[in-house]
């Protein structure tokens, strides 16, 4: 089972300059929970999720990262419990699925590596592939990539960024089993989106009016 983390939210709000993406954002979400960021393109989905990250600070409100006992997670410690899916990810075209994964498996310092690789495309369904060059893969395959990336160091915190783009139907049904699964395990998931069935995934929901 994935340690507990538990994210807090009161109050949020950013703006750029005078344009104000959103404000009055709170919410909060904790382990074996899914909550879901909805609203129209360009509401800052993206945004809240970044920013409940911990890599985007806030204009206003609180942000709260807290363990199991109820405390404070550090900020040198966080980055450890946290996996990103997101659009902006990128991956080594020139490389093998599994020397993409062990290129950033090694960067996290893990170690195991090539088991823990192997278990990470097996997950997603990419072990078959696993020694073809990533500038042959169809998007989906791509996507599967990032998710097999982001779960190498078994984060505790899932942030999911729009996951089913470029998923077909078969995919989409993975995707489904696979975010309930870490739910099950566990891990605290934020998934931001509009696809409708993802929607439905969500114990927790918040809506940005955009």
């Amino acid at each position: 089972m994935a340690v507990g983390i538990r994210i807090e939210f009161h109050d949020v709000g950013k703006r750029y300059d005078e344009r104000v993406v959103f404000r009055g954002v709170s919410g909060e979400v904790g382990p074996g929970e899914i909550l879901t960021l909805t609203g129209p393109n360009g509401s800052g989905k993206s945004t809240l999720l970044t920013m409940l990250c911990g890599l985007v600070r806030p204009t206003r409100g609180q942000i709260r990262h807290l363990d199991s006992g109820g405390s404070e997670v550090v900020r040198a410690e966080w980055r450890r419990h946290l996996g990103v899916v997101a659009p902006s990810m990128s991956v080594y075209e020139e490389l093998t699925a599994l020397e993409n994964l062990r290129f950033f498996a090694r960067v996290r310092a893990l170690e195991n590596v090539e088991d823990r690789c192997r278990e990470c495309l097996d997950q997603v369904g990419l072990e078959p592939a696993r020694t073809t060059t990533v500038r042959g893969f169809s998007t989906g395959m791509v996507q599967r990539l990032k998710i097999a990336q982001a779960m190498l160091h078994q984060p505790a915190v899932l942030f999911l960024d729009e996951p089913g783009s470029n998923l077909d139907p078969s995919g989409q049904d993975w995707l489904a089993g696979w975010v309930r699964a870490a739910a099950d395990d566990n891990r605290t998931v934020v998934l931001a989106t509009n696809d409708r069935s993802e929607m439905e995934w969500g114990s927790h929901s918040v809506a940005l009016a955009g």
